[in-house]
């Protein structure tokens, strides 16, 4: 019975409920049905590009993506240096991110080298006197000897006689025979046992000076010497070098005592551990290279030291630096002079950041302007990004429109400079070469004197190219930013340039393609703001000599912050 009853009122309750939803309708369902109206089409890959009905972007062709009411859709406030991904694009990207830490940097450096023996224990044994050597005691090289040993023997008639007389003086004449002696190659033992040599004995020993491996025997059984001839050659292999040539590059990395662990093909599997005992401080001028020397043990095994003269050896030498800041090599995108890394901006953008790098290690590269300890960098996918914002702005300055006194796309080209004409725009370059040039050296009274004639000069060029087509309203802009007068200080004086520069830009870019115009380079800073209160993000300079970029906002501080501006695109 009362499961009959439970049955009954869960059909009763059910039924209930149909007939609610039913005459109110789903509010999910409804839910669903409004959100599927989008405020706005809009390009993943190119933000700026929107529509109020489905389509292609008309960039890249990409279907544009909805954006629904509550969503923020893409940020296209970065301009060409942001990339905008969905999120089924950085799943199909592999997309993955990690933060720029301090950490030490740790290298390793690959090198290879010649295993010579220790060159202070190495020693050429050579004939004191004429004689004949009658006996050898070490016949073959490679044999081992010690210290004081006897090698050979050497009958030598001028040694006998000294022997003999040395027997038999005394006093001062006895010392005077013994300090004969001693240069006549014997050694003070030697010259001490002779009271109980045998007067019958026509020959003396020659001794090893130093213990070790006799490397090369000069002389056989019989031979007559002269004095000054060589007779044997030994080499004290228990301590041998390694030595390397290094590049310039590298040498920051090396100093004495660091550990260096050396492999050859002669020994498989085993490795010998040295220091670094000398860097040699003369280069190479062909190859910019030096010798590094590295003082390892050579054990005795089965008789024998482990480690032959003259092996073929490679080596590896661990580095520590200091903690630096530090990113993972595959962050970080160079081509050319220019290395940049992708920062996650949350919300599927990602931003195209120039970096300045320091050393180099195994797995890190140190940063040393553009980034910040937590900075998230992409380590995969960022080739793809650089790809698509190459493309970004390629299609961004082609849809810049032009400036008011540009010349029409079909306008015949302009007229080539005269002689005079180049000459004024050569001088109008040259001052404002000097002013960034003081301005990146921190050089206030420089940049004060470089700036006098600046006005006198900007006359001069509005003057020359005056009947010029295209330029009258840049050429009073450009003389309007020309009044310098003594600065109080850098952050005024920069303020000042930056006006100057951006009108002198605007003239040398139009410029560029009039037949006869002095080559001149163009430089830009992606932060200028926040060096000149009030500033654009970006500013850009002049600059002659085709030498690097050297930042006049920021100077010293960040000299070298700056890229240079091949096309004709104006800063954003």
């Amino acid at each position: 019975m009362k499961t009959f009853l439970t049955i009954l009122i869960t059909a009763i309750l059910t039924a209930a409920a149909g007939w609610f939803f039913f005459l109110r309708g789903d509010p999910t369902t409804e839910s669903a049905a409004a959100k599927r109206d989008p405020l706005f089409y809009q390009s993943a890959m190119h933000p700026w590009v929107k529509s109020d009905q489905p389509g292609r972007c008309t960039i890249c062709g990409m279907e544009l993506t909805p954006v629904y009411p509550g969503e923020k859709g893409f940020d296209a406030t970065g301009g060409d240096n942001v990339i905008a991904l969905t999120q089924s694009q950085i799943q199909v990207l592999h997309v993955q991110t990690v933060k720029a830490d301090i950490r030490p940097l740790t290298r390793s450096l690959h090198v290879a080298g010649m295993i010579d023996d220790d060159a202070s224990r190495h020693r050429v044994l050579s004939a004191y006197v004429d004689g004949r050597i009658e006996k050898l005691h070490v016949n073959f090289v490679g044999a081992e000897v010690a210290a004081g040993e006897p090698l050979a023997e050497i009958y030598s008639a001028p040694l006998l006689q000294a022997e003999r007389e040395y027997r038999q003086l005394s006093g001062d004449f006895r010392r005077n025979t013994a300090l004969r002696l001693r240069q006549m190659g014997l050694t003070a033992e030697q010259i001490a046992a002779l009271e109980s040599k045998p007067t019958d004995t026509m020959t003396s020993p020659i001794l090893a000076p130093i213990g070790g491996t006799v490397v090369a025997q000069k002389v056989f059984e019989g031979q007559t010497v002269k004095a000054g001839d060589p007779l044997f050659e030994i080499a004290d292999f228990s301590t041998m070098w390694f030595q390397f040539e290094i590049y310039e590059q590298d040498l920051q990395f090396l100093a004495p005592g660091q550990k260096v662990a050396i492999k050859t093909q002669a020994l498989p599997g085993q490795t010998f551990e040295g220091k670094i005992t000398f860097i040699d401080p003369n280069f190479d001028d062909m190859t910019r290279s030096t010798k590094v020397r590295v003082e390892l043990p050579n054990p005795l095994v089965n008789g024998r030291r482990a480690l032959l003269h003259k092996l073929y050896a490679e080596a590896v030498v661990e580095i520590d630096a200091p903690p630096v800041l530090t990113v993972p090599r595959s962050a970080v995108i160079q081509t050319g002079p220019e290395a940049v890394v992708y920062l996650d901006r949350g919300d599927g953008a990602y931003e195209r950041t120039p970096v300045t790098l320091g050393r180099r290690g195994d797995e890190f590269l140190e940063v040393l302007i553009g980034l910040s300890p937590g900075d998230p960098v992409v380590t995969n996918g960022n080739l793809l990004m650089d790809g698509q914002a190459e493309m970004n702005r390629t299609f961004m300055v082609a849809d810049v429109p032009p400036a008011p006194d540009a010349a029409p796309a079909d306008a015949p080209p302009a007229h080539p400079l005269t002689d005079e004409q180049q000459k004024v725009v050569a001088e109008f370059l040259a001052i404002a070469d000097s002013m960034a040039v003081a301005l990146a050296a921190d050089d206030l009274a420089a940049f004060n004197n470089a700036s006098e004639p600046a006005m006198a000069k900007t006359a001069a060029l509005a003057e020359a190219l005056a009947k010029h087509p295209d330029l009258k309203q840049s050429l009073e802009t450009l003389v309007g930013t020309s009044h310098f007068h003594g600065f109080p200080d850098l952050k005024a004086a920069r303020a000042a340039f930056l006006k100057f520069s951006t009108a002198a830009e605007a003239v040398a870019q139009k410029l560029r393609a009039v037949p006869g115009t002095p080559e001149f380079q163009v430089w830009e800073c992606p932060m200028v703001d926040e060096a000149v209160t009030g500033a654009p993000a970006r500013g850009r300079w002049l600059q002659l000599g085709g030498r690097p970029g050297r930042n006049p906002y920021f100077g010293k501080e960040m000299l070298e912050c700056g890229k240079e501006i091949k096309s004709n695109a104006p800063a954003k």
